[in-house]
């Protein structure tokens, strides 16, 4: 990874409608634009989850604007770590990137309720992800 530049994740999920794009929000807020976000998906649905932007308009951060993307080649190589959400999504592989799965329920079709548990457990992987990515400052 070239540290003269910020390291880049890149969250990945069939639809691109829940779990890639909390994680890309929960990543861009409590990174604090420190690192490059993106998300993605090899069939993007059509609007972002209803449910995932409730519930994470409950922790205060605004989903809404969100628009499900298509995956693509470039994406992943402009990343360095890629991260799919165990939904079966393949990536292109490319040398040098870290690949992980992060295995969470599917929130689609799911009220807020089921939702908040699957943003709390994204949340503290993200927190994780944050510490290994950007090495303590104090």
């Amino acid at each position: 990874m070239n540290t003269a530049t910020k390291p880049s994740v890149l969250f990945v999920c069939v639809h691109n409608a829940g779990r890639s794009q909390m994680a890309a929000a929960l990543l861009a807020n409590l990174s604090a634009g420190q690192i490059e976000v993106r998300s993605a998906g090899s069939a993007p649905a059509d609007t972002v989850n209803p449910a995932a932007v409730a519930a994470m308009a409950e922790v205060g951060i605004d989903m809404s604007t969100q628009v499900p993307k298509i995956l693509t080649p470039e994406a992943v190589k402009e990343s360095d770590v890629v991260i799919t959400m165990g939904c079966g999504d393949t990536c292109p592989i490319f040398p040098g990137k870290r690949y992980e799965d992060w295995v969470l329920e599917d929130p689609a079709g799911q009220g807020v309720e089921a939702v908040r548990p699957i943003r709390d457990e994204i949340r503290s992987r993200i927190e994780t992800l944050i510490s290994e990515l950007l090495p303590a400052t104090k």
